[in-house]
């Protein structure tokens, strides 16, 4: 009986990789389950995958001084006792981490129980969750090739991406949101939080992008207003792998999941990344990346302008044949197969 416990939390970029390789986990392992963070994201976004929900009420780490990782110590002292008698009761054969919050008391757990660990790590900069799991697991595996290189024990994988996202035609996205394909389509996204920034750029600029283009703006949740424009969609959320079939351009934030989504779809974006200090600075790390790459064009958020993101999207689409290319001659590995391959070892 071969069994499997997913980890890991905060955001839904800690969650959705590992719904993503789902359907190959059913392939292999007889169980699954999940422990994510009690009244956390993770739990809704499991419910309906038929695998089995546990809770436990992580601490989330602070960078820096701060009084308050004075009581870290003893709160995660108390959710690793909570995850060990979790893991204690299901006895899997493996866990495997995508970090956040929620992943670091149950690798510590795991590693005291001798049940191997496998962690995942989305951006180019290892999360302070994930950088301090690394002492405690058996495998690290990276979305970026830099981030493998000189640590123990690490393997560059690729990116996690859900396989539904190629299933969609062109045709059946336009028809989902009801544009007649005329024009070619920008997808503006902020995350599932929404940008405000970004939010309010776009709609600025909204009477020139709609002379040569429609417009599908997710604005995130509780963000949409009574801006109404003829060839102009706003939604506070959708089923993305409509969004990106419709799409001929993006404008995005820059969470690595989102980012290489994009570019495996070969769809040209700019990416806006959210700034240091709202962050940890990792989506300014990747967008920086990306560009360097030649695979994107990148906004930085304090030079957000009308003006500046109207010509930052011109050149997007000015420059769209060679970022494909790009693109394409990069051939970035999709990680979905070899993460179970590995994980089968175990």
């Amino acid at each position: 009986m071969k069994k499997i416990v997913l980890t890991g939390g905060g955001t839904a970029g800690h969650v959705t990789p590992n719904l993503a390789i789902l359907p190959y986990l059913k392939k292999h392992f007889n169980e699954i389950y999940y422990i994510g963070s009690t009244n956390g994201i993770e739990e809704k976004l499991v419910k309906d995958k038929k695998v089995t929900f546990y809770g436990i009420n992580p601490t989330k780490l602070i960078r820096g001084f701060n009084l308050k990782n004075l009581l870290i110590f003893y709160k995660l002292l108390k959710s690793v006792n909570d995850a060990k008698k979790i893991l204690s009761d299901i006895k899997p054969n493996v866990v495997f981490s995508k970090g956040g919050f929620v992943g670091l008391p149950v690798t510590i757990a795991a590693k005291k129980l001798k049940i191997p660990v496998v962690i995942h790590e989305s951006d180019l900069t290892l999360g302070l969750a994930n950088k301090i799991s690394t002492n405690y697991a058996d495998k690290l595996l990276t979305t970026f090739l830099e981030t493998a290189k000189g640590r123990k024990n690490a393997e560059f994988v690729g990116a996690i991406v859900r396989d539904e996202l190629f299933t969609v035609t062109k045709l059946e996205g336009l028809r989902y949101y009801g544009f007649s394909g005329k024009k070619p389509i920008i997808l503006v996204t902020g995350g599932s939080q929404g940008a405000r920034a970004i939010n309010n750029a776009i709609i600025s600029i909204l009477p020139n992008l709609l002379k040569d283009y429609n417009v599908l703006h997710l604005v995130g949740k509780n963000n949409l207003t009574n801006v109404e424009f003829e060839g102009y969609k706003q939604v506070e959320f959708t089923d993305m792998k409509y969004a990106y079939a419709c799409c001929d351009y993006a404008v995005s934030r820059a969470g690595s999941n989102t980012a290489f989504e994009l570019i495996t779809l070969n769809i040209p974006t700019l990416f806006i990344p959210l700034p240091k200090g709202n962050s940890r600075g990792d989506q300014v790390d990747n967008a920086k990346f990306f560009t360097k790459k030649g695979l994107c064009y990148t906004l930085f958020e304090q030079d957000i302008t009308p003006k500046n993101l109207q010509n930052a999207i011109l050149n997007l689409v000015l420059n769209e044949k060679e970022i494909k290319q790009n693109i394409i001659n990069l051939k970035y590995p999709v990680a979905n197969s070899k993460i179970i391959k590995i994980l089968n070892k175990y």
